[in-house]
């Protein structure tokens, strides 16, 4: 009995003086539209933490660009062109518009997928017109489900998007991202928009960014990231912060 008290006393002691510990916010970061530029690729990859890359399909280094991010012990993600509101598709090697068959658009996301090797996930690039209809999210969960263990992310590029409820409701793994670090070029920006992810994360627990391979925006992070930790925050795949 004696002992059984003592016990219950020493935690309560614990809890009252705050040492138990917290979990740390967690912060996972994808730097987007890797695919063009060889250098701007490589150095991006060579940010420190577990940051992941999404990589253009069909782009003249995607495959070089994939294989360095996986080979470095980096998550790599299928960065999917979809039809925005302001179609400019036409410049992309691959990408999906509103009028393809649905045969098309799973011959169309099989090419997308096999020329990015090692990728795990597949996040949206642009698509604010074609995340707002639920039957192209609809076949693009039933492509993502036919292949073991590919999570989405939605970049959110319109509050109308759908993509995440299609993909809940058709059991892929899913998560929208809460903040654009480099919305523009300009080290504010860059600055303000990394200091609003930091107060998410403590407001939510968990978050996740997205930024470019903008030469502004690589300076501040190799700068900024390794300080996160002693900072509270913990860096982690994007992978971890799916359910």
């Amino acid at each position: 009995m004696m002992t059984a008290r003592i016990c219950c006393l020493a935690l309560l002691v614990l809890l009252t003086s705050g040492s138990v510990a917290k979990s740390q916010p967690r912060i996972a970061i994808i730097i987007d539209d890797l695919g063009y530029r060889l250098d701007a690729g490589q150095r991006a990859i060579d940010l420190p933490g577990p940051i992941a890359f999404a990589v253009l399909p069909g782009t003249p280094r995607a495959r070089a660009l994939a294989m360095h991010a996986y080979e470095s012990g980096k998550e790599v993600l299928l960065h999917l062109p979809l039809q925005a509101e302001v179609d400019d598709l036409a410049h992309e090697p691959i990408g999906i518009n509103l009028d393809m068959s649905r045969g098309e658009f799973g011959t169309t996301f099989e090419r997308a997928l096999t020329s990015v090797p090692h990728a795990i996930g597949v996040n949206s690039h642009r698509g604010s017109l074609l995340t707002r209809h639920p039957g192209h999210m609809q076949w693009l969960m039933e492509e993502i489900q036919a292949r073991d263990n590919l999570f989405f992310i939605d970049s959110y590029t319109t509050h109308l998007s759908v993509a995440l409820r299609i993909a809940h409701e058709a059991g892929v793994d899913a998560r929208k991202r809460d903040v654009f670090l480099d919305p523009d070029r300009h080290p504010e920006t860059v600055r303000r928009e990394f200091e609003r992810m930091k107060k998410l994360a403590d407001q939510r627990g968990s978050i996740i960014a997205i930024g470019h391979p903008y030469a502004t925006t690589l300076d501040f992070l190799e700068r900024e990231l390794p300080n996160l930790a002693a900072q509270g925050y913990e860096l982690v795949t994007i992978s971890e912060l799916l359910p």
